[in-house]
């Protein structure tokens, strides 16, 4: 690859990725990359001069680039971006304007003059034979509408593509014509046979609508989302702390066992015990709260019809239901779904309950903490008392 290719892929791509409106779904840089590889696949099959090689890939890789200023007469902002960026490369002036004819030969409906311009207006639609086309015209109708160019419905946007594809379009080069061509047709079929079942589609795409409408609020949505998860990560939160209490006084009585205890034997440490006593008790302690802040509360787990008919039972915690046979529970689920303010409801039971545990878990694990924190002062103290007073000289 010569240098000015090199310098123009670097500066098309960065300038495609780093300045284009991210709206634009189609006309990006995969698009770009897949004409300069159409392009090439052109040249090596038209077996055509060095010159005209690089003329044409300069073209590709700038034919868009004008979109980076806005989608009205992209293909002449695309050649003022061309001629400033080359210029700028000492490019020679005759060879700059073949590179802006033919990125104007990308202009819809514009008939080529000549071999150059029919080169790359085959390339820049060469997605028309390519297998992944129905999902390339999707993002195109996905982008047209983001810009506020036009809305298509999935039925209108299918017949426009049959009527592009079928009378609107057609390639230039013998390559295409002949390895191009026959792909593009299997495309259109695709797309008439996909017209022949629009009913469904637009049938489906009713019914969705509708249950969209009938949705909850994305508001709403949003704040029980959000809620739920940051009360189930506090709850983490909680048990984390309560087992790093449990695992630090578990190895601290450990140690009090093996190592001190065995020495209260000998009446010369006699001194030791009362401070010992005093660490293991607030060890003890804080080991309790600490199981008692974890400790899962168990439930009934049942519910009657009536509950679900006065919507008095959450059905959205297992604790309310695990005793129940999955066909309870599948009718009272069906029941709930029914109405939208029963679902509501369900969802605030759910987060105020989570929060009362919250606030217990948090409680207990306070003072097991600040129980914790004074037993180790004390106990600290303690020995030191000990150590001072009754301790070997």
């Amino acid at each position: 690859m010569s240098s000015i290719l090199e310098k123009t892929e670097s500066f098309a791509t960065e300038l495609l990725v780093s300045h284009l409106d991210p709206k634009y779904l189609y006309h990006n840089l995969r698009h770009t990359q897949r004409v300069v590889k159409s392009t090439y696949e052109l040249i090596e099959a038209l077996e055509l001069a060095t010159d005209e090689k690089e003329i044409l890939i300069l073209s590709a890789w700038l034919h868009d680039v004008g979109y980076t200023r806005g989608h009205k007469n992209h293909e002449k902002e695309s050649c003022i971006i061309a001629e400033e960026f080359l210029s700028s490369q000492n490019y020679p002036k005759e060879r700059i304007e073949k590179v802006k004819s033919c990125i104007m030969a990308t202009v819809m409906h514009h008939q080529p003059t000549n071999l150059n311009e029919e080169i790359i207006r085959d390339a820049d639609s060469s997605h028309f034979a390519q297998k992944s086309y129905l999902e390339t015209c999707e993002l195109l109708r996905e982008e047209l509408a983001l810009l506020g160019i036009a809305s298509f419905n999935v039925k209108e946007w299918l017949g426009e593509n049959i009527k592009m594809l079928r009378t609107k379009h057609h390639y230039f080069t013998d390559y295409a014509k002949s390895e191009w061509q026959p792909k593009k047709d299997k495309n259109l079929s695709r797309l008439i046979k996909s017209k022949k079942t629009i009913k469904e589609i637009v049938k489906k795409e009713a019914i969705k609508a509708k249950y969209k409408n009938e949705s909850p609020d994305r508001g709403v949505q949003t704040l029980f989302r959000v809620s739920l998860k940051n009360h189930l990560t506090l709850s983490d939160i909680a048990d984390t702390k309560a087992n790093i209490l449990l695992s630090v006084n578990a190895i601290i009585i450990s140690l009090v066992l093996a190592n001190l205890i065995p020495k209260l034997d000998n009446p010369s440490n006699a001194y030791l015990i009362y401070p010992t006593v005093v660490f293991l008790v607030f060890s003890v302690t804080s080991m309790v709260l600490a199981v008692i802040a974890t400790r899962p509360n168990v439930t009934s787990g049942e519910f009657s019809k009536e509950d679900v008919t006065n919507k008095k039972v959450n059905l959205l915690f297992f604790g309310n239901f695990h005793k129940m046979s999955l066909n309870d529970y599948e009718w009272a689920i069906q029941e709930m779904v029914k109405d939208k303010e029963y679902i509501y409801s369900s969802l605030t039971k759910d987060l105020y309950f989570l929060g009362l545990v919250l606030n217990r878990k948090y409680k207990i694990l306070y003072w097991t903490y600040t129980i914790f924190m004074i037993g180790v002062i004390i106990s600290v103290m303690a020995f030191g008392v000990a150590f001072h007073f009754y301790g070997t000289p």
